[in-house]
């Protein structure tokens, strides 16, 4: 039987990914000796966070997701983040491979609006593996399940979060809209012959004048 052994090396922003892509150094170790033909590997990645500080800011951004602090003893649960999928090519004692994941800079998704919470630290992260082994076994084939327990624990910087988020939305953030709701913003930035969006949700607020009224 395949003995595996998982381990998160470390975590980079892809810089040439179609969509914002979070790369993960995932190692892989065979250790009683077989030769792994093949491994198809699921990956299921949840947030962990209880296992980490909130400073007074971070908290009151958690507000939306968690509530007050004092309820957070009930409230802080481990969230679901994401389950992926790789496939790991044949090897022998150890192998390195890259795992990706695709992100989104959406303040509707839970995970999203956990990330943009947190100014700095780490993010505890936790996956779960399981999927199928093909391994060699003298002259045949042994195919056998990835055991349920195998997991693996990372702490994600949180200023790698933000180097993604910054590389494809730089300087901004990425809200969404009823149809409804956008189409009356874009006839009062019309009217107002406003510029951009941000002038017009800085008049809607009151911080910037509304500039000429259109006849």
């Amino acid at each position: 039987m395949a003995q595996l052994r998982f381990e998160v090396a470390g975590a980079k922003a892809e810089p040439y990914a179609a969509v914002p892509t979070l790369t993960f150094a995932l190692r892989v170790a065979e250790t009683s000796g077989h030769v792994v033909h093949t491994l198809a590997l699921r990956c299921q990645v949840q947030i962990e966070p209880r296992r980490r500080p909130y400073t007074p800011t971070e908290q009151g951004r958690l507000l939306e997701l968690y509530g007050e602090p004092k309820r957070w003893g009930e409230t802080l649960r481990t969230l679901l983040w994401t389950q992926v999928s790789a496939m790991v090519p044949s090897f022998q004692g150890s192998t390195e491979v890259a795992l990706s994941i695709p992100c989104t800079y959406d303040f509707e998704v839970t995970a999203a609006k956990y990330f943009q919470a947190l100014d700095d630290g780490e993010i505890p992260l936790l996956f779960l593996f399981s999927g199928t082994v093909f391994a060699k076994n003298g002259a045949g084939l042994m195919i056998e399940p990835v055991p349920w327990e195998q997991e693996a624990s990372f702490r994600l910087p949180v200023r790698v979060w933000r180097e993604l988020m910054e590389q494809y939305f730089p300087g901004s953030a990425w809200i969404r809209l009823r149809r409804d709701t956008f189409d009356a913003l874009h006839r009062f930035k019309a009217e107002r012959a406003l510029p951009t969006w941000d002038d017009a949700v800085e008049a809607l607020l009151g911080t910037q004048d509304e500039g000429p009224e259109v006849a």
